[in-house]
């Protein structure tokens, strides 16, 4: 069997065997409860802190503004929630291209009497930045914008500094999700002016099941889960130890080697797009495909019409590729793509997502390549076998 390949790395990372490493003592010999005041809690507990405040560092915001949750959907699940039923917020402004837990959170929030007013995008899916300002112009409601660094399924990045500063200006609240940009893009909470901020470890090498939540110093004091004390007093409920040891591992290592991972996963990136460019008439890409206007990690391609295109990804399937046809966090299922819809991407022609890791070679898109065109060669002219056909 051919050697399995994986494109499929704005979904989920492979774990790495560092993140792997400093994980085993916690799920083996340092067992205690960190809220134990015994020195096997103690241990667990001080894992806990030096982990916080690898986060808090590579962030540059304060340890005690950093929470453990156990994903990016809660973490913005939290802010939302939060937001309205403890800060007074009455409207919420975002993107219909967000991540479906932001979206369909927003759309629950609304059906509650919520305010929600959606922010228009451009021809890459990027929010524009005078209709935003439109909207924080338009009342005086307290305002929660929630609007992400990456798009997950198009790779198309938003200004997030700049829409920080419209934010600050009209005395609005600002969430950012950037689940997919944590580890691959410096972040200075400093200069960008997020109240909150969502972050995942299983996007950058960590291991599933562990994120984060920045919350501003003086943003929010309320609990966001009831219980006991953990966190501060802000989410009830045992920590996941070895997850939280293992993001923090996987993450200063993503960030050590930012520069270097950059550039390898970029020349795949740029390799895929001059093969599929160069091999498959009339192929074209969704989103922002430009180094500094894209993610580096992500292509979104739209293929052209074909006899075999609606069974692409199954067909890949079977060849041993892993790709995606956009987000992959609806159970496995295929249907429409919401960003693609909010973009008016063609919707007669099959998306692709392929995205790019620091394990990916440029052999491997040789091999995607060559399967490609095994399974869009054009179809054999029959009449020319049976001329009466």
């Amino acid at each position: 069997m051919k050697q399995p390949i994986y494109f499929d790395n704005a979904a989920t990372t492979a774990l790495c065997e560092e993140a792997l490493t400093e994980m085993l003592p916690y799920l083996q010999q340092h067992y205690g409860n960190p809220s134990s005041i015994h020195r096997f809690g103690r241990v667990t507990r001080a894992a806990i802190e030096r982990a916080r405040k690898t986060v808090a560092t590579v962030l540059n915001c304060a340890p005690s503004e950093i929470f453990f949750t156990g994903s990016g959907t809660e973490s913005n699940n939290t802010v939302l929630k939060c937001a309205v039923d403890y800060l007074g917020v009455k409207r919420i402004i975002t993107s219909a291209a967000e991540h479906p837990c932001v979206v369909n959170c927003a759309l629950f929030l609304q059906e509650k009497g919520t305010e929600v007013d959606w922010v228009k995008l451009d021809a890459f899916g990027r929010p524009v930045l005078t209709h935003l300002q439109e909207l924080l112009q338009k009342n005086t409601k307290p305002t929660l914008v929630s609007l992400m660094h990456s798009n997950n399924e198009i790779g198309t990045l938003t200004d997030i500094a700049s829409v920080g500063e419209l934010c600050a200006e009209h005395g609005a609240l600002f969430h950012t999700d950037t689940v997919q940009t944590i580890g691959y893009y410096p972040i200075d909470l400093q200069q960008t002016k997020a109240h909150f901020l969502s972050g995942s470890a299983h996007k950058f090498h960590g291991p599933k099941g562990i994120g984060f939540l920045f919350i501003r110093s003086g943003t929010l004091s309320a609990p966001f889960l009831h219980g006991g004390s953990q966190e501060r007093n802000m989410r009830a409920g045992t920590e996941n130890v070895a997850g939280i040891v293992g993001m923090a591992k996987a993450l200063e290592l993503a960030v050590n080697n930012m520069d270097a991972n950059r550039k390898h996963i970029y020349d795949i990136k740029k390799y895929a797009i001059q093969r599929l460019t160069e091999t498959i008439p009339g192929i074209s890409f969704n989103g922002d495909i430009s180094e500094q206007g894209g993610h580096y990690k992500v292509l979104n391609v739209l293929f052209p019409v074909h006899p075999k295109a609606e069974l692409l990804l199954f067909n890949l399937d079977m060849a041993g590729i892993a790709a995606s046809g956009g987000s992959a966090c609806s159970s496995g299922s295929e249907k429409v793509s919401h960003v693609l819809q909010a973009i008016g991407a063609d919707p007669t022609r099959k998306a692709v997502r392929f995205s790019f890791c620091k394990y990916n070679t440029l052999s491997e898109i040789d091999v995607l390549i060559a399967e490609l065109q095994h399974l869009l060669a054009p179809a054999p002219d029959v009449s020319a076998i049976h001329p009466n056909a």
